[in-house]
């Protein structure tokens, strides 16, 4: 089974946009969850732009599925994911100038870094993940840290001419060598309605995290009917002829 994600970053954004109490990130993460999410992903980033801790720490008491925190890999968000205990964290790469985490996370230049970090989080019981582009050596050097699993960066997909072309591949072989290697492997970034299928059909993806698409769907028809859509589409993707 493909597990959805949902990331609910863009909820707190339309609430810090006016610096009041809605809308409520806890109420779209329960909806999501009615609507078929198979766990809550969220970015508390350095800058604090949307996801506050006190989200967090609402999520984590509340939420009946996975919580799947998005962080750097600093000591301050190590120290705070230590305190919040989500079930998953995703090392992710992050400068304060971008709109959104541009590219994966460049594990080889840093792996001694990021071992320790892993380290840190997996002993308290929480499971580490690594945001990396689909790319050999970052996948090579994510397994050598001990991380649990890695989030493959779709955007390149995302962001082509056309859906499902080489860049499809190029995720696929990806997923094929970290699942290889011993690594639970994710995707997400840029995911849609429109050109999620190709990626669902992956077998050794086991969850996409998909956030800006559905929480835009939801200002139409709400978060569980947009939640519904999506897992629709994941459904169908497996059902038919796999990728694998």
């Amino acid at each position: 089974m493909l597990r959805l994600g949902v990331n609910i970053d863009h909820v707190a954004t339309v609430r810090q946009a006016r610096g009041i109490d809605i809308p409520d990130p806890l109420e779209a993460a329960l909806l999501a969850e009615r609507g078929g999410a198979g766990g809550i992903t969220v970015h508390l980033r350095e800058d604090r732009r949307h996801i506050q801790q006190r989200d967090v720490e609402r999520l984590r008491a509340s939420i009946k599925t996975k919580l799947n925190l998005e962080m750097a890999a600093t000591a301050e968000m190590l120290r705070l994911a230590a305190e919040l205990r989500p079930d998953d964290a995703c090392f992710v790469p992050e400068r304060r100038e971008e709109l959104t985490t541009e590219g994966g996370l460049d594990v080889a230049a840093q792996k001694e870094k990021i071992r320790a970090a892993v380290e840190s989080l997996q002993s308290r019981g929480i499971e580490v993940n690594l945001f990396v582009a689909p790319d050999e050596r970052q996948i090579e050097a994510s397994r050598e840290t001990g991380a649990h699993g890695v989030e493959i960066h779709t955007g390149r997909y995302a962001n082509a001419p056309a859906t499902g072309a080489p860049e499809a591949d190029e995720i696929k072989r990806a997923a094929a060598l970290a699942r290889r290697l011993g690594l639970e492997v994710h995707g997400g970034h840029g995911l849609n309605y429109n050109n999620v299928t190709p990626i669902a059909r992956i077998t050794d993806i086991v969850e996409l995290n998909i956030g800006h698409s559905i929480v835009a769907r939801a200002l139409m028809v709400g978060m569980e009917q947009a939640v519904r859509e999506m897992k629709a589409l994941l459904d169908r993707a497996r059902d038919s002829k796999p990728r694998s």
